[in-house]
């Protein structure tokens, strides 16, 4: 008779009880973890200009860093099996938090705010002149 499937929430989450989840969440685990810290460094450096895009490179680095190497230790120290579900829900849930709810209204805000003085420099410089200086003789009149 096999255990109903709650029951493997409370077994410890080792290659004996999980031969086929336990070396693949290891592997995974390390490769977002070093794809995670490669994105955030190509990212940063392209963005390095925008502060509020690099912000959320970094909540993304740390959630991946945290949810990834929770799930490193988890496997390491034989949690049990509940704990590494709830990471990765917890990981995925923050994940889509910050990129889908917590900053597309500043980034909102902040694309409007480009917006305004990109057109506002544009209508500076608009009249042909507007960059010449004038002459010393013009202002002496």
């Amino acid at each position: 008779m096999t255990p109903a499937p709650w029951d493997f929430l409370f077994t410890g989450f080792n290659t004996v009880n999980f031969p086929s989840l336990h070396w693949p969440i290891i592997v995974l685990s390390l490769v977002f973890l070093v794809g995670q810290v490669i994105l955030y460094n190509v990212r940063t450096r392209q963005l390095h200009r925008f502060t509020l895009l690099v912000s959320l490179q970094e909540w993304l680095l740390w959630t991946g860093v945290i949810t990834f190497s929770l799930l490193l230790i988890e496997a390491l120290f034989v949690f049990y099996f509940f704990f590494v579900v709830l990471t990765v829900l917890i990981g995925l849930a923050t994940y889509v938090w910050v990129r889908f709810i917590r900053f597309p209204p500043e980034i909102a805000a902040y694309n409007e705010q480009l917006r305004r003085t990109r057109f506002f420099s544009q209508s500076k410089y608009k009249h042909p002149e507007a960059t010449i200086r004038a002459s010393r003789r013009r202002k002496r009149r």
